[in-house]
């Protein structure tokens, strides 16, 4: 399972949309700028979000987007299934399902890790990575696991 461009560019940007906890829009550009996410394709999901109920747009000067409730009330789910980003383990969780459900020993294991993934995205909030953004900003290079995921990165840009 790998989370889409869509969703990770998505969940950064709302994250900077809201870091501030502000009740002025906020410019698209802006947000593509500090998340160094292409204007265009920013543009795009944030009518998705917009349409999901996610985002409401001001028109005008002093235009741009803004949360359309408060962010302790969006869930990561529902930004999830306003981009239409379903979160999916294997053939047996598709429309299609799978024809060799009845007889494989994994699909027990799948249903629980879905099960799990959706209640985690259920009840977290676009608040909670909102906090842990600014936690982030405020006390940078504490996480070991995020230094060593950075430097991985890093040295195969190098390569």
């Amino acid at each position: 399972m790998r989370l889409s461009t869509t969703a990770r560019y998505s969940l950064r940007a709302l994250s900077d949309l809201c870091a501030g906890h502000s009740v002025n829009p906020v410019s698209v550009s802006d947000i593509a700028e500090r998340q160094d996410i292409p204007l265009c394709y920013l543009e795009q999901l944030f009518g998705k979000l917009r349409r999901g109920g996610i985002l409401e747009s001001v028109r005008g000067s002093q235009g741009g987007y803004r949360l359309a409730r408060c962010a302790d009330e969006i869930t990561i789910a529902e930004i999830l299934q306003a981009l239409g980003e379903p979160f999916i383990f294997g053939d047996c969780q598709t429309e299609k399902g799978c024809e060799n459900a009845e007889t494989c020993p994994t699909f027990s294991l799948w249903r629980k890790v879905k099960g799990s993934v959706d209640e985690i995205l259920r009840s977290t909030t676009l608040e909670d990575i909102a906090d842990e953004k600014i936690s982030l900003l405020e006390s940078p290079g504490n996480d070991p696991e995020r230094q060593e995921v950075r430097n991985k990165a890093l040295k195969s840009k190098g390569d």
